[in-house]
């Protein structure tokens, strides 16, 4: 079966989504859309692609498609899941889910309703590493998890004048915001080791609200959080704690700290490596090589390298006619849009919120 596919966004789609659909067989690039044409055409003359679109209403009327990709500014993922869904595709939708909880409840609704298949890019879950701390969790190599710390600091909005003016990114309009960028990966991941969340207590602030445009130089306001931290107390009983930055002036990465009764698990993303200590022992590097890295063609990092393996499930499952055995289906991603709610309004109104 070849599985004819639409891509709508040439950005991040362009990075990750189609050199992933590229390695893997009896895949048909069919059509892209993005509001640019020009970025559209970039993309479809790097991975011929024979139908181009800078109306991507217009390119789900008017092809028939198994799977749809969508890697476009948040406020779109909505509609553009349910037209997909609705014309007879399966749909990979990108992280965050919605806008809001009531939109991504109805894409679960709608994607269970309809029988198709549905997948969040959430591409970590596929990264050997952190599917690695998943078996390691559960296996109980380090007991009952106690408590875990995540870090991430970037400089990536530090330099007031690092974007152009209006970015999405920036804008809470549009659905912009580290808590949906890097949050939702994070809380996605606390699930997948720990599963669900009972409460959380947040924050969110744009430090970095002063901007200018990298070429003008004029002067424009960003609305969307660059900062946010949260504490969440798992159903498990294990607390978290996490705190993201993107207004720093040199980043720090990621780090990941999971602290058991018998044990802990580390994991950096400036080198990867898995380190793991039982109670008196020494660290031991148990890092996991992903098996797709050497595949030619793809761009560099765990991002990218990660969604061959996410891709390569999605495009089995549609051909077998099954349900997906891993991935965050739109099921995870209405969690995860239920718990960075829970955190917006634990930050406007300072308290804990149950979720």
């Amino acid at each position: 079966m070849t599985i004819r596919t639409g891509i709508i966004g040439a950005s991040f789609a362009r990075q990750a989504y189609l050199p992933a659909l590229r390695a893997i067989e009896d895949v048909e690039l069919a059509a892209i859309a993005s509001a640019r044409l020009s970025s559209a055409q970039a993309a479809a003359n790097e991975f011929g692609i024979p139908r181009v679109y800078d109306d991507w209403q217009r390119m789900i009327a008017e092809n028939e498609f198994d799977l749809v990709g969508i890697a476009t500014p948040t406020v779109y993922h909505a509609p553009m899941t349910l037209a997909a869904l609705r014309a007879g595709a399966h749909v990979l939708c990108e992280k965050p889910m919605a806008m809001n909880q009531d939109e991504s409840a109805e894409m679960l609704e709608t994607a269970e309703l309809l029988n198709r298949l549905h997948i969040i890019g959430h591409e970590l879950r596929f990264n050997p590493n952190r599917r690695k701390i998943k078996s390691l969790i559960e296996s109980g190599y380090i007991g009952a998890v106690r408590h875990v710390n995540i870090v991430n600091i970037s400089a990536s909005w530090g330099d007031s004048a690092s974007h152009a003016a209006g970015h999405w990114l920036a804008r809470t309009d549009m659905g912009g915001g580290r808590l949906g960028a890097n949050g939702s990966h994070q809380l996605d991941l606390l699930r997948f080791w720990l599963g669900d969340i009972g409460a959380v207590s947040g924050q969110l602030a744009t430090l970095a609200a002063a901007r200018t445009d990298r070429e003008s130089g004029a002067a424009w306001t960003a609305s969307a959080d660059d900062q946010f931290s949260f504490a969440a107390e798992m159903r498990s009983g294990a607390l978290c704690s996490v705190f993201v930055s993107s207004a720093a002036r040199h980043g720090t990465g990621n780090q990941t700290q999971i602290f058991g009764s018998e044990g802990t698990i580390m994991l950096a993303d400036s080198d990867e490596k898995l380190l793991v200590a039982r109670a008196g022992e020494d660290f031991q590097d148990l890092s996991e090589r992903d098996p797709n890295a050497d595949l030619p063609g793809l761009g560099a990092g765990i991002w990218n390298v990660s969604f061959v393996a996410l891709m390569q499930e999605l495009t089995a499952a549609i051909r077998q006619g099954r349900r997906l055995t891993w991935g965050a289906t739109f099921a995870d991603g209405h969690q995860c849009q239920v718990a960075m709610d829970a955190i917006r309004r634990s930050s406007r109104e300072r308290r804990w919120v149950a979720l």
